[in-house]
């Protein structure tokens, strides 16, 4: 079977010594044939500053596309970008949305981001009760640090 750009790209970065040029030319033309795994690679590299200038307009825009398709952890990043109005015009509601469907799309995470909305309100209504459904999920699916002091604060998002 004859493999795609986008698992060319993968087998490609996985030499010692990877052709990023290449690798990031794959990725490319694997966005544009809308491979919604590229889209998420190459957003992470753009937001990180990963094999690439960091860029985080480009970075969001990339995540959008993956998150067109619902792909769960394209949907959490574009979340905080949204919440942070990090490449995209802040909404708290957008934000809630997206982490919303990260979480039924699998991303375990998000089930605290949806807790944390409810709980304080963002971009949805406070609830507190329905905050704690959330919370106990996302604790039953083993996620840590069920807590938000100091949240993004790693310098991934402005």
């Amino acid at each position: 079977m004859m493999k795609n750009k986008y698992e060319k790209a993968l087998e490609l970065m996985s030499e010692s010594d990877p052709n990023i040029k290449r690798v990031i030319h794959l990725l490319e033309e694997s966005v544009e044939e809308g491979n919604s795994e590229a889209s998420y690679a190459l957003a992470t590299w753009y937001l990180h500053g990963t094999n690439l200038s960091k860029n985080i307009n480009k970075g969001a825009a990339l995540l959008n596309n993956a998150a067109d398709t619902n792909h769960p952890d394209a949907c959490f990043d574009l979340a905080i970008c949204y919440e942070k109005g990090a490449g995209v015009s802040q909404s708290f509601e957008k934000a809630f949305e997206l982490y919303l469907r990260a979480a039924l799309y699998g991303d375990k995470q998000s089930f605290c981001e949806v807790g944390r909305c409810y709980y304080y309100g963002i971009g949805i209504g406070v609830d507190k009760i329905i905050a704690d459904i959330w919370y106990e999920k996302a604790e039953s699916l083993g996620v840590e640090g069920i807590g938000f002091e100091g949240e993004f604060e790693d310098g991934i998002y402005p």
